[in-house]
């Protein structure tokens, strides 16, 4: 990824806290050396207290931008001088550029998330999601679900305010169900997506009873590390269709690649089986 650097490389990065799992450095380090730039892609562990002075910081170097995870992506929003529609329509931002006028809010989380589902071809127009998660990364999933037309959105989180405050700004017509009742909301939903961090780093799983889910819900994980969670392999188990938030992770990554570097991620060699190897699992 910095082989051949010179002086006049370009450089972007991811920052979150925590990052160490981040697989964004690898999935940008290959598409950098197959076009063979001159450029590199950093992880930047930042806690939420000093994540403004360091973006600040950051844009007044030859940085190009950032790419933001948890739990950064409404503060990210915040600081920024000037947004996209669809950073504003979500309320967060995974991608910060850096402009002479200012930096630059956008969010292709949305898009990333309905490339990882295509191949499951869900029928948005007649299905109930249910969405695990009220924070950044659900602010996106839940706004891809209703601009896909879903007939039906639940939500629910830890804290139930929080669920509100989102349907309340993306989904006015939701249901809010109780944390400890989303086993039961499991009944109605053809479409289960987990936008919590609870699995990351096979920590905390999200623990469902999935016996009490609809033969043939399709069920989504936007936890990539480990790409098999908990909650994917309670759902696979139960026979239900999983995918995983790998895809989705590429999916947002070629717009980041593109405004950082000022070229199309390259198609070919494909970079989920450079990811998959890194992860330790099988295609």
């Amino acid at each position: 990824m910095t082989d051949g650097l010179t002086g006049r490389a370009v450089f972007a990065g991811v920052a979150g806290d925590p990052v160490a799992h981040s697989l964004s450095p690898r999935l940008m380090g290959h598409w950098i050396r197959t076009l063979g730039l001159d450029a590199a892609y950093l992880p930047f562990a930042v806690p939420p207290s000093g994540f403004e002075a360091f973006v600040r910081g950051l844009a007044r170097t030859q940085a190009s931008g950032l790419n933001v995870t948890l739990p950064h992506k409404e503060a990210a929003l915040a600081l920024a001088d000037r947004a996209t529609p669809a950073a504003k329509a979500i309320g967060a931002a995974n991608l910060l550029t850096f402009h002479p006028d200012g930096i630059l809010a956008d969010n292709s989380d949305a898009a990333g998330f309905l490339n990882a589902l295509e191949p499951a071809k869900p029928a948005y127009h007649q299905s109930t999601a249910l969405v695990l998660g009220a924070g950044g990364a659900a602010r996106a999933l839940v706004h891809a679900l209703v601009a896909s037309g879903v007939k039906h959105l639940i939500i629910t989180n830890r804290t139930a305010d929080r669920a509100r405050a989102l349907a309340a700004e993306l989904a006015p017509d939701a249901a809010i169900v109780a944390w400890d009742d989303r086993n039961a909301a499991l009944a109605d939903a053809d479409i289960v997506v987990n936008a919590t961090a609870l699995g990351l780093k096979a920590e905390n799983d999200l623990v469902m009873d999935w016996a009490k889910a609809r033969p043939g819900a399709i069920v989504f994980d936007s936890v990539y590390t480990p790409l098999v969670t908990g909650f994917l392999a309670g759902a696979r188990q139960a026979g239900l269709k999983t995918i995983d938030g790998l895809d989705m992770l590429i999916g947002q990554a070629r717009p980041s690649f593109r405004a950082f570097f000022g070229q199309e991620a390259p198609a070919d060699p494909p970079v989920r089986p450079v990811l998959l190897e890194v992860l330790g699992a099988r295609p």
